[in-house]
């Protein structure tokens, strides 16, 4: 017997850097993937088993976890009830632009990543979810930027240190680049690996070492990121499939579900 888990996946009718998740999930798993926003969500009912690089953290209800860009992790349900939450994804530009007028540093802003169970927070945070409902712009902003003031005042840290550059991994860049440019019909791992002057072995090891997940995953991650791209510009879902190399529009909602959490068609009426 199927289990119902809805899901809508929105974007802020007055903050157009914004996009939102509430869902209820059971049997639903995110796979490992990473975002170019930062996610920050609230736990209201059950559990959720978090797994944000080579950590896991269980986070019940009232918990809150802030997953900042470009970290790969995946979450499914701790237990057989599942859980539900919300999560906001907010634009790297937009939580800068707020840092910096509270007088915060220069460049990307980062969270600590420990789970807290700040109440006042997750009021805060819930607050600005859930305005986003209504059309109230004066409400609905202003409780987003309280919500992202304390976030800052509460877990906000110094702007990450650029990782440091190391041999090999310019041609770890070129085999990035080739995936991106040939996303349609991608060498093979043979001919990327010949490509960029890299062992195979060499190749998975520093792929994974500097991109957080191996070649043929972060593919897939980067065709979802686009096909969101192609579906907000008014591209049928079948035809961002072809464009993007899925096989058919079964393979990309698979793929889409995985890391959004809803299909392309739930993504559209979100939009």
């Amino acid at each position: 017997m199927a289990v119902a888990e809805p899901a809508r996946y929105w974007r802020h009718p007055s903050v157009p850097e914004l996009d939102l998740l509430a869902a209820r999930f059971v049997r639903h798993a995110f796979t490992r993937h990473s975002h170019d926003t930062y996610a920050i969500g609230v736990v209201l009912s059950g559990a959720e088993l978090l797994h944000v690089r080579s950590d896991k953290r269980t986070i019940g209800a009232g918990g809150i976890a802030c997953i900042n860009p470009g970290e790969v992790h995946s979450g499914h349900a701790a237990d057989v009830d599942g859980w539900a939450y919300r999560v906001l994804y907010p634009t790297v530009s937009l939580v800068s632009d707020i840092v910096r007028e509270l007088g915060g540093p220069a460049g990307t802003p980062a969270f600590t990543a420990e789970t807290s169970y700040d109440r006042a927070l997750a009021s805060a945070v819930l607050a600005a979810h859930r305005s986003a409902e209504h059309t109230d712009h004066l409400a609905s902003e202003t409780l987003l930027y309280q919500a992202v003031q304390l976030l800052w005042q509460t877990r906000g840290t110094q702007a990450r240190d650029p990782v440091q550059r190391r041999a090999g991994d310019r041609a770890l860049d070129r085999a990035r680049q080739a995936l991106l440019d040939r996303m349609s019909a991608p060498p093979s791992l043979d001919e990327l690996a010949a490509e960029v002057g890299l062992g195979r072995f060499a190749l998975l090891r520093g792929f994974r070492e500097r991109f957080g997940l191996p070649p043929h995953a972060y593919l897939n991650q980067e065709r979802v990121r686009r096909t969101r791209a192609l579906l907000d510009s008014g591209t049928r879902p079948a035809d961002a499939a072809a464009e993007v190399g899925f096989v058919d529009q079964a393979h990309l909602s698979r793929h889409f579900r995985r890391i959004l959490g809803v299909a392309p068609g739930g993504y559209l009426r979100g939009r």
